[in-house]
């Protein structure tokens, strides 16, 4: 497994698989890799003959005073795990690599954008739409790996390859979780004791919802209303959302069919933290 840093690399070597007529994947990652990444390089390495991996923390997705710079780096973990699931190869450039100087093309997308992380964090998703547009271009994949953890961004990849005639096919996977229950986050490494005990809310309240739900429960306001109540119960927890949505359109519904996102997104101490549950 090789790792390289620039455009033109990656673009040789996806040639030259091409030309063996071999199928390509890719998995874009911001790095600091856990299991939940390894789902979808697993799931990557099974559907392609060949995997490139993305490391490469995107500045454009991240506002004033937001952790860019704390955002966790460690390559050597990184390369060890995507060489022990069978990746093929790493792209982890630096930011002038893929933001030339003078860079001023951006891909923005409306209403998908305008509720749940997009309305607290308004200039994240134009930075991932035109990270992921240019991975997309420089590695030409069959297929690209997100995993629903992050349920707003896939739905807003889906609706971007959809209306820019995108031709590859989106692969959601499923959210990965520690044995206590909360979503696998290379964030949850900000937490420390405590509030890694009242991180637990979070995922408290979507087993909460999932199990109203499951019961016959079909009024929004009543789900979110439990799901806030058990999170407002957590000293440490300060929520920034829970909504409850149309799972296409990101858009508030007053009733629970399908396809409904619950998504919740709660500081603990200063660490943000998100989680959801598809109906």
């Amino acid at each position: 497994m090789n790792i390289v840093k620039t455009v033109d690399q990656v673009r040789a070597q996806v040639k030259a698989w091409r030309a063996e007529g071999l199928s390509v994947g890719l998995v874009p990652t911001m790095g600091y890799l856990h299991e939940g990444h390894g789902s979808l390089i697993s799931k990557a390495v099974e559907q392609n003959d060949r995997v490139v991996v993305s490391v490469f923390v995107n500045p454009t997705q991240f506002g004033p005073n937001e952790d860019l710079e704390a955002y966790p780096r460690d390559m050597n973990r990184d390369s060890a795990l995507c060489e022990k699931l069978g990746a093929s190869l790493i792209f982890n450039p630096e930011p002038s690599e893929m933001y030339r100087p003078g860079f001023c093309t951006h891909v923005n997308m409306d209403v998908l954008t305008s509720t749940l992380c997009g309305a607290s964090r308004p200039v994240h998703f134009g930075g991932v739409c035109t990270v992921c547009s240019k991975l997309f271009n420089i590695v030409k994949p069959d297929r690209a790996y997100f995993g629903q953890k992050d349920a707003q961004q896939l739905a807003i990849i889906r609706r971007m390859v959809e209306d820019l005639n995108m031709d590859l096919e989106i692969v959601a996977c499923p959210i990965v979780r520690e044995e206590d229950g909360l979503a696998k986050s290379s964030r949850n490494t900000y937490l420390n004791e405590d509030e890694r005990k009242a991180a637990l809310v979070l995922s408290k309240a979507i087993f909460l919802g999932q199990d109203m739900v499951k019961d016959g429960a079909t009024s929004a306001a009543e789900v979110k209303k439990a799901m806030t109540d058990l999170i407002n119960s957590e000293p440490l927890a300060r929520i920034d959302y829970v909504e409850i949505v149309d799972g296409l359109t990101m858009q508030p519904v007053e009733e629970i069919g399908a396809p409904t996102l619950a998504a919740i997104a709660v500081y603990i101490g200063k660490t943000r933290l998100i989680d959801n549950f598809i109906v």
